[in-house]
Order: structure tokens, then C-alpha cells, then sequence
């Protein structure tokens, strides 16, 4: 009862505009004036208690063996956040904008070796997953693992690397002819007469006579870049976005990190979901997830897909980017894994594009989202039918009730049974609970978003999903509607 009753005041204080615009400086008000004693007391009695499971491994285990009798599983998460506004917001598009890094300090090296420690917090979690729930999933953040501005610096070269490709392929089809590569490698780069056989040897590696984006982003990666850019024409945004020294070793100990973290997955059969976050910063992401794709999801190595994923379906081209993935992992025999959200940050997403003066990267209206999400649930799921790719793995993570019941229309028109490994569905701790039980007890995989972590690590996570999912969260009538019906019940039963 007393658990009801924090949820519905919760959800009352996730309703109030005024509480949820003001959070961060509410937040930060509380900890000046009444110390951080109070405010992690308050926190817990409140959001910190409904949205997570504990600060720790051993502490959320009471919430995941409470999930389980209910056959809904946990999905862990250790919730603390990395992101940060950059002090020189880079703008990465046809024209890229890169600040001076010569004489300053970008990088703090103490956020080196807090990376270095996610690292063994989200191999613990691993392990966890594999003591509670064998062959479960964790789920894992790249801003945990590196510095936000450099993977927007990655993000940058990433973009550049697929300008340049545009440039070349002059029809836009995505399909550039063998010649006509050649020509406009020749065009951008000194070396075209030396080394263009054993480039086009490697992209165009079944003498299709084409090279496409798929083979061409494999070659350029951002450890890549400065030896391509070496044979550079001419100084271009692909060249000034070339990373330093100092970078390049930055981003393959992040690599490493992500590495580690895969191996201890595998070793434990646990399932990794990679977060997706803010959209500067989800290239890099893409880049890193791919790599760990390719060598860990193997058809050689495992029968399941290891590492998933995530999209997000409130962007613009983001179903195209799902086909492509597909299309990736079939080329290179590696099995698919694909997390599917809305997204969870769509107010700073466009605040930051009007900003910056960049076309927004989210879709105008919520039917647009619901549309992308829904068509790309049936798409992964009528590809799943198809020999090449009937080892994928959906995770459909979503509060929209008619998107749950449309993929079970859809699951029982293809013959996909609710225990297949196909498709499970996911919602976030303290939400959705009339879905996530009614799914688990139907007999589908039903999971929780598990949170957990310190009070003061996890509250930007807390406060964003406060800010940025206040119409879920305050404006959720049906969810408040059970809980006071529910609470109602318990009081009569009382009285009597």
C-alpha cells in the first residue's frame, strides 16, 4: 500500500509543469541549502524509491526476485550518466565546425579513470544478470565509457566520412559504379593510381561492380581517418575533422573498455543493450556497436545475438538505418540484435538544433514517431521469418499499448510464438505496470527496465526521464486511474 501510494504522488509531482521544468535547479537548490543527507533521504522516499531498484547489486535483488513471480524479467541498468554540455558545441553537417583544441585542456583525465571503473560496474552487473536471470540482459552506456566530447568529436568524423561518400556517389542511390568511384577517389585523394586495386578489391569485395555505404563505412573508421587523410588534395572538413594523437589514443581506450565489457558478456551469456543517447553523440555510438557486432554476435561464435543496438524511432531516417544494420549483419554473418525506443530526448534534441541553426533531427508530430516505431516492429519481425536472418532479436521497448498489441497481432499472423526468442517486450521501472504484468502473465517475455546506482550518480538520468517523459508520466490517467481504484480497494478493506 504504501508503495501505491508513493507511485500516484509521484506521478502527481511529475504533473506539476513547474516541478518538472525546474528540476536540475530545484535539485541542485535542495543540496546547497539542505545538504545531501536530506535531499538522498527525500529522493528515496520519492522518485529515486519508484523509478530504481537500489544503489547496488546486492539491493535490488528483493525487486528482481519480486518481477520474477510474476514471469516478468529484469534488464539491468547501472543508471549513471556522463552527458554534458560541451563548451564549444560542435556542428557536424555538409560544413563542419571544430573549435581550436590547440593550447586548451579538452579532456579531464580523472574522467578516465572513472570510465575505467564503469568498466568493472558494468561487468558486475553482467554477472548479476547471469546469478538472477541466465541468458537475461544488462544494459550499458557509452557516456559511461568515454568522454562526451570526444565521442562528438567521432560523431563529426563519422558524418564527414559519409559527406564525403555523398560527394562521390553524384545520383544519390546509395550504389556508387566501380568507375565512377575510382574517378572521384582519384579526385579527393594522391594515391588513387597506387592503391585504388586493393581498395576496390575490399569494397567491392563479390565484383558486384559497386561499392556501397556498407562496405565504404567499414574502411573509414575514425582510427582510420588520419591515415586517409594523409593523401588528401586538399585540406577539406573531412581533414580538418581528423583526430589527434591525443584522441586516437582516447578513443581506442574507450574501444578497449567496450571490449572488456563484451568479453564478460559473452562469458556470462548475458545480452548487452547499448543505449541509445543524444544524437551528436549517436554516430559514435553506431561505430562502436557495429565493431562489437561484428567480432561478438558471430554466427560462429554464439547462436544468439550478444550485443543489441538501439534506435530510435522519434528520428528522422531511422527505419532506413534499421534496414541497413540488417542488411550489415547478413553481409558480414553476424547475428541482429535491435533494442526499439521513441526516444527520450526529444525536447533538448530540438532545443539544441533551433540552437545551432541545424534541421531539427526529430521527427514534427507524434504520429510520424508512432508511425516509424510500428512499421519497424513489422519489419524486423516479417524479416525474421526469412532463413538469412531468423536469428534476430527484437527488444520492443515501449509504453504505447497499441504498439504492444499491434506486434502480438503481428506475432500471431506470422506463426511467431509468445516464447519464441524473437521479440520481448520492455518497460521502465515504476511504469507501464498494468502492461509489462498483463504481458508476463499471458506468457510473452516481459522485462523491467531495471535503474540502479548512487543516489547522486543516477539523479541526471532520474531528472531527464522526469523532464523529457513528463506527458508518459504525468499525463499516464489510465496508470493513475488503476492505482487510485486500487488504493480505494485496500482502504475499504480496512474500514471493514
Amino acid at each position: 500500500t504504501m508503495e501505491l501510494l508513493r507511485a500516484s504522488f509521484v506521478y502527481k509531482l511529475c504533473n506539476m509543469t513547474f516541478l518538472v521544468e525546474n528540476a536540475n535547479r530545484l535539485h541542485d537548490l535542495s543540496r546547497r541549502i539542505l545538504g545531501n543527507t536530506i535531499t538522498d533521504m527525500s529522493l528515496k522516499a520519492t522518485l529515486f524509491g519508484h523509478f530504481c531498484a537500489g544503489e547496488d547489486q546486492q539491493s535490488i535483488k528483493p525487486t528482481l526476485a519480486a518481477l520474477q513471480k510474476y514471469g516478468v524479467g529484469g534488464i539491468l541498468d547501472y543508471a549513471a550518466e556522463s552527458d554534458t554540455d560541451t563548451r564549444k558545441p560542435y556542428k557536424a553537417g555538409p560544413t563542419t565546425s571544430l573549435p581550436d583544441i590547440q593550447g586548451e585542456k579538452v579532456y579531464d583525465y580523472e574522467s578516465e579513470a572513472t570510465c575505467d571503473n564503469h568498466v568493472e560496474v558494468f561487468k558486475s552487473c553482467i554477472q548479476s544478470v547471469q546469478e538472477v536471470s541466465p541468458g537475461g540482459f544488462a544494459a550499458v552506456k557509452v557516456t559511461a565509457l568515454g568522454n562526451p566530447k570526444l565521442l562528438e568529436r567521432i560523431s563529426i568524423i563519422i558524418t564527414e566520412a559519409k559527406n564525403l561518400f555523398a560527394k562521390i556517389d553524384k545520383h544519390g542511390t546509395g550504389r556508387i559504379p566501380r568507375k565512377e568511384f575510382e574517378q572521384g577517389y582519384r579526385n579527393f585523394f594522391s594515391d588513387g593510381d597506387e592503391k585504388i586495386k586493393d581498395i576496390m578489391d575490399y569494397l567491392d569485395y563479390n565484383d558486384s561492380g559497386y561499392v556501397d555505404y556498407i562496405t565504404w563505412s567499414k574502411l573509414i573508421t575514425p582510427k582510420e581517418i588520419p591515415r586517409l587523410i594523409s593523401t588528401c588534395r586538399q585540406v577539406g572538413p573531412l581533414s580538418r575533422a581528423s583526430p589527434t594523437d591525443e584522441e586516437l589514443d582516447l578513443i581506442d581506450a574507450m574501444f578497449q573498455r567496450a571490449h572488456k565489457i563484451a568479453d564478460e558478456a559473452v562469458r556470462c551469456k548475458t545480452r548487452v543493450l547499448v543505449d541509445a543517447e543524444q544524437a551528436r553523440f549517436q554516430p559514435a555510438i553506431d561505430n562502436l556497436v557495429l565493431e562489437l557486432q561484428h567480432k561478438y554476435n558471430t554466427v560462429d561464435k554464439t547462436d544468439v545475438p550478444i550485443i543489441f543496438n538501439t534506435y530510435q524511432c522519434y528520428r528522422k531516417g531511422e527505419l532506413e538505418c534499421i534496414e541497413a544494420d540488417l542488411q550489415r549483419s547478413d553481409r558480414y554473418n553476424y547475428h541482429f540484435g535491435a533494442k526499439l525506443v521513441r526516444g527520450a530526448y526529444m525536447e533538448s534534441e530540438r532545443a539544441r538544433a533551433a540552437e545551432m541553426g541545424y534541421p531539427s533531427p526529430i521527427f514534427d508530430t507524434i504520429d510520424q514517431t508512432h508511425q516509424c516505431y510500428n512499421d519497424a516492429v513489422e519489419f524486423l519481425l516479417e524479416k525474421s521469418k526469412e532463413e538469412a536472418y531468423k536469428s534476430l532479436e527484437i527488444v520492443c521497448a515501449t509504453h504505447n499499448q497499441d504498439s504492444i498489441e499491434k506486434a502480438i497481432r503481428l506475432m500471431s499472423n506470422l506463426g511467431i510464438d509468445r516464447q519464441d526468442d524473437t521479440i520481448c517486450f520492455a518497460q521502465l521501472l515504476g511504469m507501464s505496470d498494468n502492461l509489462t504484468f498483463k504481458l508476463g502473465e499471458m506468457g510473452y517475455h516481459a522485462y523491467k527496465y531495471v535503474p540502479y546506482g548512487k543516489v547522486d550518480e543516477v539523479m541526471p538520468y532520474l531528472l531527464r526521464r522526469a523532464q523529457e517523459n513528463s506527458a508518459i508520466l504525468g499525463n499516464s490517467t489510465r496508470e493513475q486511474e488503476f492505482l487510485k481504484k486500487e488504493l480505494l480497494r485496500r482502504f475499504r478493506v480496512i474500514r471493514s
